[in-house]
């Protein structure tokens, strides 16, 4: 009965909404395999053959503008994948940019190894021999929530690559672990496998938007939806379960401090993402997630950092209020 309600509701909220990709499935609910074959992408997806700790893979991405030798990496987050750039790959590129927009193995529409050891470092490899492959030599980093750790990470490792590093509400600018239990990862697999749509749009309104909703943020988890439906789920909730490991086991803080690169952070000020919140160690009282107060702390840690602070906004400042965000955000880039 429950399964029953869960997947009526779930048609209902489907057909409601105004999809980025396909919109119509005569017998039910839209779904997804493990690489999103039918989702359809703002710009064509090539793949880059990669092998990695033994396996052979796919990094998909996107490569928009591909005549310009002013080149731009757009580092999507831990709950997206490279099409919610649509929007920035565009502006970009009608400033004159050649836009790199990856899927991280494990995410979109590139691979979902079995087994792999996920880290920011191994993410940094891939992405370089895909940027090298292409025979690109220097770029500016873009990187939002997770894609932050990334492309700092990315900054850290390969600073000859890159002219600047762009950072929009990344996480990692705390120690978790300073705070939080460090959990096994069947812990995160079991949530994996239990996420709703329900549930997820209730995680999104609560720490991205500030208990605001709107359609426009629906439309950027219809692939979450149609994975959470299709038959490869358990092994997309596995690889979604891999990629916490390398959100609490490695420590941001310093690498920003070292980072050698001309860097900015752009920051919308209400933001209240804190991994690891459901399970501080006793007797901790930090409150997790004050992205009011990062500012200062990013610039003690940079000094010669920009910061630039959207006070009212959240984790997605570049959906709530793009215009807003636009102002500060293309300044950046000549």
């Amino acid at each position: 009965m429950k399964l029953s309600i869960f997947f009526m509701t779930l048609a209902c909220f489907l057909s409601s909404c105004s999809h980025v990709g396909n919109t119509s499935n005569k017998n039910g609910p839209l779904t997804y395999d493990a690489r999103l074959t039918s989702f359809k992408y703002p710009y064509p997806v090539k793949n880059f053959n990669l092998n990695s700790q033994k396996t052979d893979m796919q990094m998909s991405y996107m490569d928009i503008g591909s005549t310009s030798a002013k080149v731009a990496v757009l580092l999507h987050g831990k709950n997206f994948s490279g099409f919610y750039w649509k929007r920035i790959a565009k502006d970009l590129t009608n400033k004159g940019y050649r836009v790199i927009v990856p899927d991280q193995i494990g995410f979109g529409k590139s691979t979902k190894p079995k087994n792999y050891q996920y880290s920011f470092s191994q993410l940094a490899i891939n992405t370089e021999a895909l940027l090298k492959s292409l025979d690109i030599k220097k770029v500016t980093l873009v990187g939002h929530s997770m894609g932050g750790m990334l492309a700092t990470t990315m900054a850290y490792m390969f600073p000859e690559l890159t002219s600047q590093l762009i950072l929009i509400n990344p996480i990692g600018l705390e120690t978790y672990l300073d705070y939080v239990e460090f959990k096994d990862i069947d812990f995160f697999y079991k949530i994996e496998l239990n996420k709703t749509p329900k549930g997820a749009i209730a995680y999104q309104k609560k720490n991205y938007y500030d208990g605001k909703w709107s359609p426009e943020y629906e439309k950027l988890l219809e692939p979450t939806f149609g994975q959470i439906l299709g038959k490869d789920w358990p092994l997309v909730a596995w690889n979604n379960a891999l990629t916490y490991g390398p959100i609490f086991s490695e420590d941001l803080l310093p690498r920003i401090k070292s980072l050698k690169v001309p860097t900015t952070l752009i920051i919308g000020t209400r933001d209240q993402t804190g991994p690891g919140r459901g399970w501080k160690r006793p007797g901790v009282n930090h409150k997790l997630g004050q992205y009011k107060k990062f500012g200062k702390s990013f610039k003690r840690l940079q000094p010669k950092a920009k910061v630039i602070e959207l006070n009212g906004l959240g984790h997605m400042p570049q959906f709530e209020d793009y215009d807003r965000f636009s102002k500060s955000f293309y300044l950046l880039f000549k």
